[in-house]
């Protein structure tokens, strides 16, 4: 069986993201925690929604969703390290890199099935 390394880095980041919700939450931040925990996971859902897909266009579709949530994570992310809203001991820049790894890693699938396609 292949291994679905986007998935399963997808799986890793969604946990790393509730540890992170959980982190907030006893800080009392509860608005851009709630964020980032749904854009957070929404990557890896959408992933492996994506498997089921019934067609080449919608696979495709999944993953893309994917990729603007990723994107959305980075963005509360940075609203987080930038906002002192918190405080916390652990860099989210190590979660900026591991979301622009998911984005990376989701654009070359989108672009390697549409060069497919063309």
């Amino acid at each position: 069986m292949k291994k679905n390394i986007v998935k399963n880095k997808s799986f890793e980041f969604s946990l790393k993201i509730i540890e992170l919700y959980k982190i907030l939450q006893s800080q009392k931040e509860y608005v851009i925690s709630k964020q980032l925990l749904r854009s957070g996971t929404s990557i890896g859902a959408n992933i492996a929604e994506s498997e089921a897909g019934i067609s080449r266009a919608d696979f495709t579709y999944k993953l893309t969703i994917s990729s603007k949530e990723a994107r959305e994570t980075i963005y509360w992310l940075q609203l987080l390290e930038q906002s002192n809203l918190v405080t916390l001991e652990t860099d989210l820049s190590d979660y900026i890199k591991d979301c622009n790894e998911l984005i990376r890693l989701l654009t070359a699938i989108v672009k390697t099935i549409n060069s497919e396609s063309n």
